[in-house]
């Protein structure tokens, strides 16, 4: 046989018929799980609940269903009970084996297939269930149907026995039980689910098919986590009785209330002593139940922000078979939150529902505007934009044969939808606005305000935009650029301070590596409008050096720094100046994040010298390791840093500049969650004060470094 060598591999030159490597089953899905999860990561482990939860939410909107049970069990199994019809258990005749063993077994089957099943439905069209078996290391389905209770097994997607009949159960009794465990082989970054990733994709869930309930339980007893400092745990322990003494009076509101079961209230009273006794954290258990659907999906997302008027304003209606939903609010913050779903699929990319909710807004309000006199017949229509502007929507439209724009469901292209969409909102939001014209006023006002904003900031826009070579050799701000001209090449470090740039820039690799200081905190973005944003110094300086231009200019192939590095001290002050550099990003910029190009530096906490040898801590317990293996004694000279001024420039580039050895965190945005990602950048930088103690509240025992 003979052989070649490509690249130093040896290679066979023989392909024949034999060669071809044939999967039966679902080793495809094992042998590529990627293809059909997108990833094996954590957001691929938690992808598995979503997919069976979206079996029964199909249920829920063929309205069989009003209620699904998830179970985060102890071993981090996960349980999905719905009432709905149960999978069939009858026999296919052309698989000649139970219906659920098709289902769970067979690639592309199941009732969201041939179009008897399911007028419309979620998730991965029908593979999802077959998929979620063939990646846990075992997977249990229990059915009830004519008063029978019907069970199978399966391990790692192979059978292990035929459907048997186990009990029995009343008549009316009807459902469907999935246990499954993800398989560690395959998901061997992790296979411990988090409670609040699940939280937050189910509650959407929830506001998105109204009326139904959706029960979230972790069984997992942990001891609880322990603040990090003295400090913190002063403040949490007065917050803990403040807890306590609201228990107590639930457990006395319970013992009153005579709707309550009886069983229930012992449940109570068990948990509260159990708690009591052991110091361990019981079961987490959430409800979500919203009988206004989306509209309380809006009021959700605006609850941190100031709503300019009380209604929620909502439409819905069906055209061209295509049901439309759509919620939305105006809010006096100066950014934009639209969010798009079909069939229950989040688009983050929008598509042609989208485009018709935007075409009726901007030609409903300038119309109403133009014969309500609020525009002259000299001045320019209002923009989408302008419109848009401190705007919070919903659209969710069902629709029975989805067809999106790639194999990641990112856009809708549907081109029925939008003529859907934008009949139905134009229709009944022209006869609102003459209904409600005080509403009406404000939402034009507010837009006309916008719209000279705008008018103000392309004037100063221009100021943003980087010089070429013939035009000039500026640089923005104190930006100390780097010699390499290819992107993938550079990277830019946003460093707070002159102290810390001097440092930085004496440490840099000057080929590759551009610094720019920035003085003090930026702007809050959450709180400005656009004209005040382009105004600013430090945010035109870093818009000036990206290169991408920001708003409707972004063009993210025009990036200068495929790494973009925000570096900040280890303090409060610190965190505070990164989460106002992320606002922005998020905001104007969030293709950066989206593509990868932001991190985060890591530089370290502590420096220990001892007989002339230096360690760097980057945690308190990384330092609490390195003194157990070296001992503490007097020898001992430990630094805390609380500036990155504090470090010479040889010290910064050895921890946190130097490619070889730094540890940088990349920001993600996960697009499954991006609705729960604007609450929370509203609720920690808007204007309300109650949502972001409670947010405080909530999270203090996470705090790692606190500065009192």
């Amino acid at each position: 046989m003979s052989e070649k060598v490509l690249n130093n591999i040896t290679t066979d030159n023989e392909y024949g018929a034999d060669q071809i490597q044939i999967l039966e089953g679902l080793e495809a899905v094992r042998k590529r799980p990627g293809m059909y999860i997108g990833s094996t990561s954590s957001r691929g482990l938690h992808h598995l609940v979503y997919e069976i939860v979206d079996n029964a939410v199909d249920e829920a909107l063929a309205g069989y269903c009003d209620t699904i049970d998830i179970t985060i069990n102890p071993d981090n199994s996960i349980t999905v009970i719905d009432n709905g019809r149960g999978i069939p258990v009858g026999i296919n005749h052309k698989a000649g084996i139970a219906a659920v063993e098709v289902v769970f077994t067979i690639l592309h089957a199941g009732g969201k297939f041939g179009g008897g099943g399911y007028k419309v439905s979620g998730g991965l069209h029908g593979v999802g269930a077959s998929v979620v078996n063939a990646l846990s290391e075992w997977l249990e389905v229990e059915i009830c149907q004519d008063g029978k209770v019907y069970k199978q097994r399966y391990e790692k997607g192979h059978t292990c026995y035929a459907l048997k009949e186990t009990d029995t159960c009343p008549v009316d009794k009807t459902g469907t039980k999935v246990t499954f465990k993800p398989d560690p082989s395959i998901f061997q970054e992790t296979t411990v689910y988090d409670f609040d990733i699940l939280k937050t994709r189910l509650r959407e869930m929830a506001f998105l098919t109204k009326g139904l309930r959706i029960i979230l339980r972790d069984t997992r007893v942990e001891e609880e986590p322990k603040a990090e400092n003295a400090a913190i745990e002063k403040l949490l322990n007065r917050a803990f009785t403040d807890a306590e003494l609201q228990k107590a009076e639930a457990l006395k509101n319970a013992d009153n209330d005579s709707e309550r079961p009886a069983e229930e209230k012992d449940m109570l009273a068990a948990e509260a002593a159990e708690e009591k006794e052991t110091g361990k954290k019981k079961q987490k258990v959430m409800e979500f139940y919203y009988e206004g659907g989306i509209k309380e999906f809006v009021s959700y997302l605006n609850k941190s922000k100031e709503a300019l008027y009380e209604q929620v304003l909502y439409f819905e209606g069906t055209k061209n078979n295509v049901y439309v939903e759509v919620a939305f609010q105006h809010n006096d913050s100066y950014s934009e939150s639209v969010y798009s779903f079909v069939n229950n699929i989040n688009t983050p990319e929008g598509g042609t529902h989208l485009q018709g909710f935007r075409n009726a807004i901007t030609k409903t309000f300038n119309d109403y505007a133009r014969s309500a006199k609020l525009l002259k017949d000299n001045e320019a229509n209002l923009s989408g934009e302008d419109i848009r502007e401190g705007l919070t929507a919903i659209i969710s439209v069902k629709i029975e044969e989805p067809q999106f724009e790639g194999q990641t469901k990112q856009k809708l292209g549907n081109s029925e939808a939008r003529s859907a969409v934008d009949n139905i909102v134009s229709e009944q939001l022209t006869y609102y606005l003459e209904l409600n014209p005080n509403v009406a006023k404000t939402i034009c006002e507010k837009s006309i305000l916008a719209q000279r904003a705008r008018e103000a900031a392309r004037k100063a826009r221009d100021l943003t935009r980087r010089k070429t070579a013939l035009e000039g050799m500026s640089l923005p701000g104190k930006l100390a650029d780097c010699s390499d001209k290819d992107p993938k090449n550079c990277e830019i470090y946003i460093v707070e301070g002159d102290s810390a740039g001097g440092s930085a820039k004496t440490a840099r690799a000057r080929a590759t590596q551009a610094i720019l200081p920035l003085r003090g905190k930026i702007l809050n973005v959450e709180k400005a409008r656009l004209d005040k944003i382009y105004a600013n110094a430090e945010i035109k300086a870093m818009i000036t050096a990206f290169g991408t231009g920001i708003h409707e200019d972004f063009d993210i192939s025009k990036l200068r720094y495929h790494k973009i590095i925000i570096m900040t001290d280890a303090d409060v002050d610190g965190a505070h100046i990164s989460t106002l550099l992320l606002t922005f990003l998020y905001r104007f910029m969030p293709q950066l994040i989206k593509e990868g190009h932001v991190y985060l530096a890591q530089p370290p906490l502590y420096k220990l010298e001892k007989n002339k040898k230096v360690w760097y801590a980057y945690s308190d317990e990384e330092l609490n390791n390195i003194l157990t293996e070296v001992g503490r004694d007097q020898n001992n000279k430990i630094q805390r840093y609380k500036g990155l001024g504090e470090m010479d420039a040889e010290q910064l580039w050895e921890t946190t500049m130097d490619p070889e050895r730094r540890v940088l965190l990349r920001v993600n945005i996960d697009e499954e969650t991006e609705s729960e990602i604007d609450v929370t950048f509203t609720t920690l930088m808007g204007d309300k004060v109650e949502p972001r103690r409670e947010f405080i509240e909530e999270n203090a025992k996470f705090v790692k470094n606190l500065d009192i």
